[in-house]
């Protein structure tokens, strides 16, 4: 009898999970859930080419509507999942609606975190970005008006993207960042001044120590954001940018175990059989680390899903990839390979000549966990590779700019 696999969630890692079933030689049925009506699109381009160039969403998609249908995938668009029933297959539907399924993928991804603060109204004004729909919300508010005076809250990527796309554009742009430093939650010391003296080079004002504990609607549209320094800060718009949390809901309602997401094995499978999760929603164990963690990258989403396809149609694999990541500010790339949990010790090399070619290194007991590679193809290329490898480096020649990086 033909199997049923039905994946909620189409974004990056479920629309990468349908069309790998079909690559590994999946048959039966796939069908593909999607609460928004809007065909699956790239994420990344929300706070960058998307927020500041004159485009739609539509030339942002992942797959064609045809390649679906070629591909014989059901895309269920703008329908909402309000249970599982995982003792008889079924996912329900609004609209009374059930799909009986053989295999789950839980693809549901992350929310943007809304802090619970006095006057935090999102959407008059105050907006976040996760989704197309908030990017737009962001355009059409901006377009309404010129050369606003925008506070971005938080210091992480997402923030700091914001703050460069808004700033390429005219606004004028306060930075607000709880921690002693920007990135402090993700990065040395050495990266955090380096994007810090970028976005204050670019016009940026960056307040960190900020804790942010009461938004005030002014008479004139304004904000007033008071901190509990007692510094406050007024603004036209205000961008959340303060971290997203699993969507875990639905699986959570059917006893799934969650820690810091759905917590799935080295096959991407959950607690319960034939459920797998993959991508921003999943969680699992770091073997080098022994930690569960959770990754918000679309390498992940895409690597998850291959592995969870392959495990859906009987070809054993496990997830084992080398984490990678990037973030474009400016005319500024940053390229991440590998993890920094728990480093002891930093390398940061500087280009001879080229001060904004740059790499910090991070090692935990002399091994190289991690590399941030900054407008630095070679040390992004060579780092991924030496964390293959497992290769043994020598710090103070990472750290020479007269010592060649070795292949």
């Amino acid at each position: 009898m033909s199997k049923t696999a039905v994946i909620i969630g189409a974004s990056h890692a479920g629309v990468n999970c349908a069309f790998a079933l079909r690559k590994e030689g999946f048959e039966g049925k796939i069908q593909l859930i999607e609460s928004t009506d809007l065909l699956p699109y790239h994420r990344p381009p929300l706070s960058k080419s998307f927020l500041n160039e004159d485009k739609d969403i539509a030339d942002y998609c992942l797959k064609s509507a045809e390649a679906y249908a070629e591909a014989k995938v059901e895309l269920l668009l703008g329908r909402r999942v309000l249970h599982i029933d995982s003792q008889h297959h079924e996912v329900h539907l609004e609209g009374n609606h059930s799909i009986h399924y053989d295999y789950l993928v839980l693809a549901t991804g992350a929310s943007a975190v809304i802090p619970a603060l006095p006057g935090m109204t999102v959407g008059e004004g105050i907006f976040p970005l996760r989704s197309a729909e908030d990017t737009l919300a962001i355009k059409s508010f901006l377009n309404a008006k010129s050369q606003l005076e925008v506070v971005v809250l938080g210091g992480g990527y997402i923030g700091l993207e914001m703050a460069a796309s808004l700033r390429k554009m005219g606004h004028q742009i306060t930075l607000l960042e709880r921690e002693k430093r920007i990135l402090a939650r993700v990065a040395a010391a050495e990266t955090s001044s380096f994007f810090t003296a970028l976005h204050q080079e670019s016009g940026v004002k960056i307040h960190t120590g900020q804790n942010i504990s009461n938004i005030e609607h002014l008479h004139d549209g304004r904000y007033q954001l008071d901190s509990d320094t007692g510094d406050s800060f007024v603004a036209d718009m205000v961008i959340v940018g303060v971290g997203v949390s699993p969507n875990t809901a639905l699986a959570q309602n059917i006893g799934l175990t969650i820690e810091n997401g759905i917590l799935v094995d080295a096959h991407c499978e959950t607690s319960t059989p034939d459920i797998f999760a993959i991508g921003d929603c999943a969680s699992f164990i770091h073997q080098p680390s022994s930690k569960v963690i959770r990754l918000e990258s679309v390498q992940n989403a895409v690597d998850q899903a291959k592995i969870a396809a392959a495990n859906i149609t009987g070809n054993p694999a496990v997830y084992n990839s080398i984490p990678w990541f990037w973030s474009d500010q400016y005319e500024t790339k940053l390229q991440i390979a590998g993890l920094n949990h728990g480093y002891d010790q930093v390398v940061h090399r500087i280009e001879k000549e080229q001060p904004q070619k740059q790499a910090v290194w991070y090692f935990k007991e002399g091994k190289l966990l991690a590399v941030d590679a900054i407008n630095h193809a070679k040390a992004y290329v060579l780092g991924t590779r030496y964390l293959k490898e497992a290769r043994q480096l020598h710090p103070d020649e990472l750290a020479n700019p007269e010592i060649p990086l070795k292949k």
